[in-house]
């Protein structure tokens, strides 16, 4: 089933489905878990809801009542005793997103990303061993790219403590599927943006923080500026999700998403203040703590995922931002 699919036919895909979506109170899993209260399925999300993450009750506004909220600690074993009865497809997305705070705190970063992961693939593994597991990994763990479009044949080499962390994550998820016969997919997200991100800091995404600056008359502070990216937009990001998890021939290896658009930082800052209509920015160097672990330019190549399921992004760059500076033109106080 392609993502332009009809909504009857992918309602029929997921209608009574018994979906767990961790870190399901965040950016990209309250808006996996609104698409899937959306098609008909039965949806739990647990989030523990620690300030310093993304979890935002107010990300399911309006979905309360439709799906199961449980605000356990994704790290606390016993927490998951009674969640994977029934289940028939786990959206892994819990995790510490931030490259700088792993390298502060690298054990809790180590607890969260691969501690806690290990401890949920045991539990499928013993309680659950038919669930469809889907996990969001990181472009993160190519490190500095070598060539580009990176695809995934490039060298492994991650910069930070994050990057190590969510390989070894990955790692797990893909041993299991091959060892124990769990069905599981991994997803290697690039930067996501849209509707319910972080903005309150940097700690998810640059991109969020410069929307807050932009939104509250501050000047966008662009580190560097000529380093490239690639952006997709949380729904492209969605649909890869629910494609992958319908799709159970898969093969568990990992799979890039990415886009054809690409664009310096300074360019994409000129951009959110022409969608703005008004701004500033300014460009400063790198702090050095940050840039001991930068990447450099990155973008993907995404053939692989593409071939295997007919994914591909539809939302342009131009799209994203103005639905998600019209999201914040809204609801700042939510989230700022």
């Amino acid at each position: 089933m392609r993502p332009d699919s009809s909504h009857t036919a992918a309602a029929a895909a997921w209608q009574g489905r018994s979906v767990l979506v961790t870190g399901g109170l965040g950016f990209i899993g309250s808006t996996l878990a609104r698409r899937l209260c959306d098609l008909g399925a039965e949806v739990t999300v647990l989030d523990s809801l620690l300030p310093q993450y993304g979890g935002n009750r107010y990300n399911i506004n309006g979905y309360e009542d439709r799906l199961h909220i449980d605000t356990s600690d994704l790290r606390d074993s016993a927490a998951l005793e009674g969640l994977l009865n029934g289940k028939d497809i786990i959206f892994n997305l819990a995790g510490q997103t931030s490259h700088l705070d792993s390298m502060h705190d690298p054990e809790t970063d180590l607890a969260i990303n691969v501690i806690a992961q290990l401890r949920l693939l045991e539990a499928c593994r013993k309680r659950a061993p038919k669930v469809r597991l889907v996990y969001a990994s990181t472009r993160q763990l190519y490190g500095k790219p070598l060539v580009l479009p990176v695809d995934e044949s490039h060298p492994i080499d991650p910069v930070d403590v994050n990057g190590i962390n969510k390989l070894s994550a990955e790692m797990y998820h893909l041993l299991y599927a091959k060892v124990y016969d769990l069905s599981a997919c991994v997803l290697r997200l690039t930067n996501t943006i849209g509707p319910r991100m972080r903005i309150r800091d940097a700690r998810q995404t640059f991109v969020g923080i410069w929307i807050r600056q932009l939104l509250e008359g501050r000047p966008i502070e662009v580190w560097g500026g000529e380093q490239l990216r690639d952006f997709n937009d949380v729904e492209d990001v969605v649909d890869a999700m629910l494609l992958a998890a319908i799709d159970r021939n898969l093969p568990p290896v990992p799979f890039n998403l990415g886009s054809d658009e690409v664009i310096s930082l300074v360019d994409l800052a000129k951009l959110m203040i022409e969608l703005h209509g008004s701004g500033d920015l300014v460009v400063t160097p790198y702090p050095e703590e940050r840039k001991k672990i930068d990447i450099g330019d990155y973008y993907s190549c995404y053939d692989r995922f593409r071939s295997a399921s007919g994914w591909q992004p539809s939302r342009s760059l131009r799209h994203s931002l103005q639905s998600t500076l019209a999201y914040y033109g809204e609801n700042l106080c939510r989230y700022a």
